[in-house]
C-alpha cells in the first residue's frame, strides 16, 4: 500500500504530464472553453482560487463604470462585477458560446446583460466602456492581437483593461508575454498585480 507522500508524488506527476499533454495539444487547437465545463467554470472551488473581488479589484473596476467582461463563460465572475459597478454603473457580459450564456441566465444572482458575439467584431461603438476585462480568456482567442485591437477600440480614452491568468489554465502565458501582448495592441501598462501562480496586468488606452 502506498504512503500518502507517494499518493502526492503521483498525483503530481499525473498533474505534470497532464499539464504538458494539454498545453502541447493547444498549440495547435485554439478553441474557447467547452460549455460542458461551465459547472466547474463557475464553481465556489474557481471561487477560492481565483477570488472574484480581488482579481476585479486588480482589473481597476469601480462603482459608477460601464464594463465589458469579454469570455464571460457561465458567469463566474460577472455577477460580483455587477456588485461592484454599483446601481449607477452597467456591466455587460460577452461570449462566443450561446451555450455558456445559457449557464448564466439559470444563475439566481443579479446578471448583466449578456451579449453573444465574436471577439473579433465587438458589437460596441467606439468609447463606450470604462473598464474591460477578462480572465484566463486571451490565450484562448486563436487572434490575440486582432480581440485585443477590439478592445480598445470599445474603451473610452483612460480607460483600463484588466487581463488576469491563472497558472493551471493549458493557456498560461507569464506575466511578460501578457505585457508585450497588450503594448503591442497600444495599451500601456498601468500596474502588474500577483504572482507566479495568479497575476493581473492592468492596462490603459492612452
Amino acid at each position: 500500500m502506498m504512503s500518502v507522500t507517494e499518493i502526492f508524488f503521483w498525483i503530481i506527476v499525473i498533474i505534470l504530464i497532464w499539464q504538458i499533454v494539454i498545453r502541447i495539444g493547444r498549440k495547435v487547437w485554439h478553441f474557447p472553453a467547452p460549455s460542458f465545463i461551465g459547472g466547474f467554470l463557475d464553481s465556489d472551488f474557481r471561487r477560492w482560487i481565483q477570488p472574484p473581488d480581488l482579481l476585479l479589484s486588480r482589473s481597476g473596476i469601480e462603482r459608477g463604470m460601464t464594463v465589458l467582461e469579454v469570455g464571460c463563460g457561465s458567469c463566474c465572475f460577472t455577477p460580483f462585477a455587477v456588485k461592484m459597478a454599483g446601481p449607477e454603473g452597467k456591466v455587460i457580459g460577452f461570449d462566443i458560446q450561446k451555450e455558456m450564456l445559457d449557464q448564466c441566465s439559470e444563475k439566481e444572482t443579479e446578471l448583466p446583460e449578456l451579449v453573444q458575439a465574436d471577439a473579433y467584431n465587438l458589437p460596441f461603438c467606439e468609447n463606450t466602456f470604462d473598464a474591460v476585462y477578462m480572465v484566463t480568456v486571451l490565450q484562448e482567442i486563436p487572434d490575440p492581437h486582432t480581440a485585443l485591437m477590439e478592445c480598445r477600440r470599445v474603451l473610452k480614452k483612460g480607460g483600463v483593461l484588466g487581463v488576469s491568468e491563472f497558472l493551471v489554465d493549458p493557456d498560461y502565458p507569464l506575466k511578460r508575454t501578457t505585457i508585450a501582448m497588450g503594448e503591442n495592441a497600444g495599451f500601456v501598462v498601468d500596474g502588474v498585480e500577483g504572482g507566479f501562480w495568479n497575476y493581473t496586468v492592468r492596462f490603459r488606452k492612452p
